[in-house]
């Protein structure tokens, strides 16, 4: 079969392009030592702020020790303080004395009729839970998150937590 000049000339074409094409998109340049690196392409930059630091909650009663004369509260305090409250089970009053307050440091002591506690933490989010029972309490303290402890039944529950800017977090929560 014999084809045109027309169509061999077209096919010629069509092989020298494509032969183009890929020797131009395949080529790649080898870095040379004798020569400097490329100068970085200039470009317009974004600046992104740093991310938000997590911020101390603001605690639902703010600095307002009498907000917790009724054995529930959320407040934070700057300094030595003595609050007041309902004991579990109708016991009485109890007390609770923050004796120490600073940058990520708190140090209280709870009294309930014959039962006494005491609860310290030192260290960014640290803190103690007391539960403040009619016959008996206990702590444990470690990492916490301020977020309000949950009630318990027969039990007075207390949370301390640390703040990096020498304000604790204090939590009492009432069945």
């Amino acid at each position: 079969m014999r084809r045109s000049r027309p169509t061999r000339t077209l096919l010629t074409a069509l092989t020298a392009l494509t032969a183009l094409t890929t020797t131009a998109c395949g080529a790649t340049r080898q870095p040379n030592d004798a020569e400097p690196p490329p100068a970085p392409r200039n470009r317009p930059t974004t600046s992104h702020p740093a991310p938000p630091q997590p911020s101390s909650p603001s605690p639902a009663d703010g600095t307002d020790v009498g907000a917790c004369t009724d054995g529930n509260c959320e407040i934070a305090v700057t300094e030595p303080v003595t609050i007041y409250f309902p004991a579990p089970d109708d016991a009485g009053r109890a007390t609770l004395s923050v004796t120490k307050v600073g940058p990520n440091e708190i140090e209280y002591e709870v009294k309930s009729g014959n039962n006494r506690s005491t609860g310290g933490a030192e260290g960014p989010g640290q803190g103690c839970l007391t539960y403040l029972r009619d016959r008996g309490s206990g702590n444990s303290c470690g990492a916490l998150d301020p977020t309000r402890p949950t009630p318990r039944p027969g039990a007075v529950v207390i949370q301390a937590t640390t703040g990096t800017d020498g304000t604790a977090l204090l939590h009492i929560v009432s069945p």
